[in-house]
């Protein structure tokens, strides 16, 4: 076997390849014995039938057609090997001649990583959000923790603000009551905005055993998006009591002793999600920066693909866990669907321009993957999308995705390499260090998030469980 490469664009190529016959020896008789197990002759039996009955009975161009499918992808295998070259996607495959007994020849022409030169980065700078934990911060978690701990008693009284109200509901559309419209014993806290719009004002002022009728726009069911009639019916009415704040409330509500004690932990453990925040923001930045700073040119049949599967997998992943079509969920956004195509292609080209610049430099930098670190990262990666770490483990291995996590850890480690070398500022001008484990999590999150991983493990995931 002979080939030539050819470069079309800097992201494609065409392959020219001559096999000589004889290297289609082996896939012709792979050929053969597999008609053989196929077809039945008169006179033969199954699997025993010579070659040259078979070409008179159903023509040596079978043949030779099931040959050719068969050895296309290793001689086009060898081509991509001997030209060295980093193929993207499948290639578009043209024979261009097939002379019996004398020659194959076939052109192939394929995408490929563009060859990228990685500039100087330690010269990038950025800044982030200062770490700041105030007092007001502390009491807003404090309190959000008293919330978890209140009680409920029944009060013979008209509903209010806080109270929780238990309730049946009954929805109408044009007159009639929907099948998945009627609901009873529902909890509601009168405020919370967790159910439709316009309960609030419509539960106000009852008492148990009243009830009131309201409109409001369903937001799910079979008739979702439309006007429906809304009976509400309050059937009992609670007062929502908070603990005190107190050494007493700290031990029922934590390992703590005392209030100043929860305090001084609420403390430390929102200073440590803010540098977490603040990490990830640093990381974000740092990568804008560093996409501004390499040409990448950008294979056209990649990018379209990957639009593609970033518009499958808003739809038919996304959206339909809310109930939501393309449709609507442009008009809650606000967005032109000529916006949203805009939109995608932007977010898609820097997901590509991402994966290649970053692959770039873990080869540069000759940075490897440990089986700690691919375990860390699934038990993220798993926690974000929803499943057990089993499930996606699972899902991930089956799908065959465990090079792009593999890929995802390694890129994230590319570009922690980078916020190293950067400067970091907060916005009162201190340099923050970046070379903290959580760090490294964090680029390996931004990176995911970038390139769309998530939604894309969560489809290949429902994928599996659907089959």
């Amino acid at each position: 076997m002979k080939s030539a490469v050819e470069t079309l664009n800097p992201t494609r190529v065409r392959l020219t390849v001559e096999v000589p016959f004889e290297e289609l020896k082996p896939s012709l008789d792979a050929a053969y014995k597999k008609i053989n197990q196929q077809v039945t002759v008169p006179g033969f039996r199954k699997g025993k039938i010579p070659a040259r009955v078979i070409d008179q009975r159903f023509g040596r161009g079978a043949v030779l057609e099931e040959a050719v499918n068969d050895a296309l992808p290793k001689f086009y295998t060898e081509a991509v090997n001997e030209g060295e070259l980093n193929v993207l996607g499948q290639p578009e495959v043209d024979i261009t001649e097939l002379k019996d007994n004398e020659l194959l020849a076939f052109t192939a022409e394929v995408d490929i990583r563009p060859a990228l030169e990685i500039p100087d980065y330690s010269g990038i700078e950025v800044e982030v959000d200062t770490v700041e934990v105030s007092d007001e911060d502390i009491d807003k978690s404090v309190e959000q923790l008293r919330e978890r701990f209140a009680s409920t008693s029944p009060v013979e009284r008209a509903a209010q603000d806080g109270d929780v109200v238990t309730i049946d509901l009954e929805a109408k559309v044009e007159g009639e009551v929907l099948e998945d419209g009627v609901a009873q014993d529902v909890s509601y806290t009168i405020g919370s905005g967790e159910l439709l719009d316009g309960i609030d004002d419509a539960v106000k002022g009852l008492e148990a055993g009243g009830s009131a009728t309201f409109t409001s726009e369903l937001k799910g069911g079979s008739a979702q998006g439309k006007e429906a009639e809304v009976t509400v019916k309050v059937t009992e009415v609670k007062v929502r009591e908070l603990p005190e704040l107190d050494d007493d409330f700290a031990q029922l509500a934590s390992e703590f002793d005392t209030l100043e004690e929860l305090r001084a932990d609420s403390r430390t453990r929102l200073e440590r999600m803010k540098k977490f925040d603040q990490a990830t923001q640093a990381q974000e930045k740092v990568l804008d920066e560093l996409l501004k700073l390499v040409e990448v040119p950008m294979p056209e049949k990649l990018l379209a693909d990957e639009i593609q599967t970033r518009k499958h997998n808003l739809q038919h992943h996304q959206l339909g866990q809310m109930g939501l079509d393309l449709a609507k969920y442009l008009e809650i956004q606000g967005k032109t669907e000529e916006e949203f195509d805009a939109e995608t292609k932007e977010q898609a080209e820097k997901g590509i321009k991402t994966q290649f610049i970053l692959d770039e430099l873990v080869n540069k930098e000759k940075l490897n993957v440990s089986q700690e670190e691919l375990t860390e990262h699934l038990m993220r990666r798993a926690q974000s999308s929803g499943m057990s770490p089993d499930q996606f483990a699972q899902a991930v291995v089956e799908g065959g995705q465990v090079p792009m996590l593999v890929g995802e850890v390694a890129r994230g480690k590319a570009l922690a390499v980078v916020v190293e070398a950067a400067t970091v500022k907060d916005a009162s001008g201190e340099v923050v260090d970046m070379s903290d484990e959580d760090e490294t999590e964090a680029a390996e999150d931004v990176v995911a998030k970038a390139e769309g991983a998530d939604e894309k493990a969560a489809e290949a995931a429902e994928e599996k469980t659907e089959a």
